[in-house]
């Protein structure tokens, strides 16, 4: 199905429910096969947030759809103080119980990304960063939110962050394995054929194998993705597409630990038109 225009507030308010019901139906499974930090999390995501954030001690983050907190605990462990905030409660009280250690840097809230006027309240200009991992793809509308950070950021603040990329990891993507004999010897090579992209797409899929219900997934091309940073006075100055090496095990035959050329993710770093790097300052 085809996103299109937006609907009406009526329509978005009952999209903003399913969707929240969907991932309280999966929070345990969630919060179970996530823990703090799967795979996918620890090799490609974390390493490349933690570069573009460039946290400093004592800076105040904002965690946007912070699922179980996993990723604010760990920003806590660098010395950022942290407040995260995720539209589930199921997930917020699993992030609440999960959090034993630096329990004064870090707090939680519940809130939706998509709700303008409840991310008012967090405070104007008050973060040094925001961060969202791997979660916009999970919200039918992304305008509100960066047009929102424009405002919580201080003016020197960036904002970090994660999805599947949305050329290769989206739902007009499909992986291929396709074996060879090359030279006398049965080769397998890995690939990724695409065959819908331009368009934003609003789908049902499943992030883990085994997962409860099966959660939406709005698909957005590049352009539309940095696009709506764009209008909200964003810049974009930093960019990762993270790949798996060597260490990481594919444990099914099209597993993205095979694709080492292909990348399943991009993370990116954004800041304020016209602020000043704050490497400039002195």
């Amino acid at each position: 199905m085809h996103m299109g225009k937006k609907g009406s507030p009526r329509n978005q308010g009952s999209l903003s429910r399913e969707t929240r019901e969907v991932w309280d139906r999966n929070a345990d499974f969630w919060d179970g096969r996530m823990g703090e930090g799967n795979e996918f999390h620890n090799l490609l995501v974390a390493p490349a947030e933690e570069r573009l954030l460039g946290l400093k001690p004592g800076e105040l983050v904002l965690d946007v759809a912070c699922g179980n907190g996993q990723f604010a605990r760990r920003m806590a462990e660098l010395g950022a103080r942290v407040v995260a905030f995720d539209f589930s409660e199921k997930l917020i009280e699993k992030a609440r119980a999960r959090t034993t250690r630096n329990t004064d840097m870090i707090e939680y809230l519940v809130i939706d990304a998509t709700d303008e006027d409840k991310l008012a309240v967090l405070g104007k200009r008050r973060f040094g960063a925001a961060v969202c991992t791997m979660a916009l793809m999970d919200m039918h509308d992304i305008d509100a939110l960066v047009s929102s950070l424009s405002r919580l950021l201080k003016p020197t603040g960036r904002f970090v962050f994660s999805v599947m990329h949305p050329c290769f990891n989206s739902s007009g993507a499909t992986l291929v394995a396709e074996e060879e004999n090359r030279d006398g010897k049965l080769v397998t090579s890995y690939s990724v054929k695409v065959s819908e992209y331009i368009q934003p797409v609003k789908r049902k899929g499943v992030a883990m194998v085994g997962q409860p219900i099966a959660q939406y997934y709005f698909d957005r091309p590049i352009n539309l993705l940095f696009g709506a940073c764009f209008r909200a006075g964003f810049v974009l100055d930093g960019l990762e597409e993270p790949v798996f090496d060597e260490r990481a095990e594919a444990k099914r035959p099209l597993g993205w630990g095979h694709y080492r050329e292909i990348p399943p993710v991009l993370v990116a770093r954004m800041r304020l038109a016209g602020s000043p790097h704050p490497s400039d300052m002195k």
